[in-house]
Protein backbone atom coordinates (compact mmCIF):
# COMPACT_ATOMS: atom_id res chain seq x y z
CA UNK A 1 0.00 0.00 0.00
CA UNK A 2 1.44 3.40 -0.91
CA UNK A 3 2.43 5.67 1.99
CA UNK A 4 -0.12 8.35 1.09
CA UNK A 5 -2.95 5.90 1.79
CA UNK A 6 -1.69 5.48 5.36
CA UNK A 7 -1.60 9.18 6.17
CA UNK A 8 -4.64 10.54 7.98
CA UNK A 9 -4.87 14.23 7.23
CA UNK A 10 -6.57 16.37 9.86
CA UNK A 11 -9.91 17.69 8.57
CA UNK A 12 -8.92 21.17 9.73
CA UNK A 13 -5.89 21.02 7.43
CA UNK A 14 -7.96 19.89 4.45
CA UNK A 15 -10.28 22.81 5.18
CA UNK A 16 -7.39 25.18 4.38
CA UNK A 17 -7.76 24.15 0.74
CA UNK A 18 -11.56 24.33 0.51
CA UNK A 19 -12.83 27.65 -0.76
CA UNK A 20 -16.00 29.16 0.69
CA UNK A 21 -19.07 27.64 -0.87
CA UNK A 22 -17.20 24.51 -1.98
CA UNK A 23 -17.22 21.03 -0.49
CA UNK A 24 -13.94 19.69 -1.86
CA UNK A 25 -10.37 21.00 -1.77
CA UNK A 26 -9.22 23.03 -4.75
CA UNK A 27 -5.88 21.16 -4.74
CA UNK A 28 -4.94 17.60 -5.58
CA UNK A 29 -4.82 14.99 -2.86
CA UNK A 30 -1.10 14.54 -3.48
CA UNK A 31 -0.47 18.28 -3.04
CA UNK A 32 -2.47 18.41 0.20
CA UNK A 33 -0.58 15.38 1.55
CA UNK A 34 2.74 17.05 0.77
CA UNK A 35 1.73 20.29 2.47
CA UNK A 36 0.33 18.40 5.46
CA UNK A 37 3.58 16.47 5.90
CA UNK A 38 5.53 19.73 5.79
CA UNK A 39 3.27 21.50 8.29
CA UNK A 40 3.01 18.57 10.69
CA UNK A 41 6.80 18.14 10.64
CA UNK A 42 7.23 21.86 11.24
CA UNK A 43 4.89 21.80 14.25
CA UNK A 44 6.72 18.80 15.72
CA UNK A 45 10.08 20.43 15.11
CA UNK A 46 8.97 23.62 16.88
CA UNK A 47 7.98 21.82 20.10
CA UNK A 48 11.47 21.83 21.60
CA UNK A 49 12.16 25.37 20.38
CA UNK A 50 8.92 26.63 21.95
CA UNK A 51 9.69 24.94 25.27
CA UNK A 52 13.18 26.42 25.26
CA UNK A 53 11.83 29.91 24.58
CA UNK A 54 9.31 29.56 27.38
CA UNK A 55 11.80 28.44 30.01
CA UNK A 56 14.97 30.30 28.96
CA UNK A 57 13.27 33.62 28.28
CA UNK A 58 10.47 33.31 30.83
CA UNK A 59 7.78 33.87 28.22
CA UNK A 60 4.13 32.94 28.54
CA UNK A 61 2.54 30.39 26.25
CA UNK A 62 0.72 33.00 24.15
CA UNK A 63 3.93 35.01 23.65
CA UNK A 64 5.85 31.90 22.57
CA UNK A 65 3.14 30.93 20.10
CA UNK A 66 2.95 34.51 18.82
CA UNK A 67 6.68 34.58 18.18
CA UNK A 68 6.55 31.22 16.41
CA UNK A 69 3.71 32.52 14.28
CA UNK A 70 5.66 35.65 13.35
CA UNK A 71 8.61 33.48 12.38
CA UNK A 72 6.40 31.35 10.17
CA UNK A 73 5.12 34.50 8.44
CA UNK A 74 8.63 35.68 7.52
CA UNK A 75 9.20 36.47 3.87
CA UNK A 76 11.43 33.41 3.43
CA UNK A 77 8.85 31.05 4.96
CA UNK A 78 7.83 27.93 3.10
CA UNK A 79 4.27 27.97 4.46
CA UNK A 80 1.27 30.09 3.55
CA UNK A 81 -0.49 32.40 6.00
CA UNK A 82 -3.24 29.86 6.59
CA UNK A 83 -0.72 27.04 7.00
CA UNK A 84 1.26 29.14 9.50
CA UNK A 85 -1.86 29.60 11.62
CA UNK A 86 -2.54 25.87 11.47
CA UNK A 87 1.06 25.02 12.42
CA UNK A 88 0.86 27.30 15.47
CA UNK A 89 -2.41 25.74 16.58
CA UNK A 90 -0.99 22.26 16.05
CA UNK A 91 2.09 23.29 18.04
CA UNK A 92 -0.18 24.46 20.86
CA UNK A 93 -1.98 21.14 20.76
CA UNK A 94 1.30 19.19 20.93
CA UNK A 95 2.33 21.28 23.96
CA UNK A 96 -1.13 21.01 25.59
CA UNK A 97 -1.45 24.79 25.44
CA UNK A 98 -4.57 26.70 24.37
CA UNK A 99 -4.74 27.41 20.67
CA UNK A 100 -4.46 31.14 19.96
CA UNK A 101 -7.35 32.92 18.31
CA UNK A 102 -6.88 34.30 14.79
CA UNK A 103 -5.91 37.96 14.63
CA UNK A 104 -8.57 38.70 12.03
CA UNK A 105 -11.83 37.14 10.99
CA UNK A 106 -10.79 35.79 7.59
CA UNK A 107 -12.24 32.33 8.14
CA UNK A 108 -8.86 30.71 8.72
CA UNK A 109 -9.29 27.36 10.40
CA UNK A 110 -6.82 27.04 13.24
CA UNK A 111 -7.69 23.90 15.12
CA UNK A 112 -5.66 20.86 14.07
Amino acid sequence: MPDENQIEIAPSFIALFVERGRLLPGATHQFVIGRYDLCEDMACTLVEHAQTMQFDQGLGEAEVLGRCHQGLLAESSVVTVKEAAWVVCRLAELLSWPCPQPENNDGTVLSP
